[in-house]
């Protein structure tokens, strides 16, 4: 690609570069992680509803803990 002052330049220069790079990279670790929960899945169907047990839990004890945390904020953080 030109530039205006007639340097040829590539496409990912820079920080433009880095930002594909990271891009690509997280689309990658997206795709490994759906790969692995499937191969989870299909190999040990128990294990995997263990897995999604475990997993509410603990977004149920954290969703407990935030509104603990906000009452006392309330109630003048005593």
């Amino acid at each position: 690609m030109r530039h205006q002052s007639g340097v040829v330049r590539s496409g990912l220069v820079g920080s433009e570069g880095e930002a594909a790079v990271a891009v690509n990279a997280k689309k990658i670790a997206v795709y490994a992680v759906v790969v692995f929960i499937l191969y989870v899945i299909i190999t040990d169907p128990r294990k995997a509803a263990d897995y999604v047990q475990i997993a509410f839990e603990g977004i149920s004890n954290a969703a407990s803990a935030i509104g603990d945390f906000m009452t006392w904020i309330a109630d003048g953080a005593k």
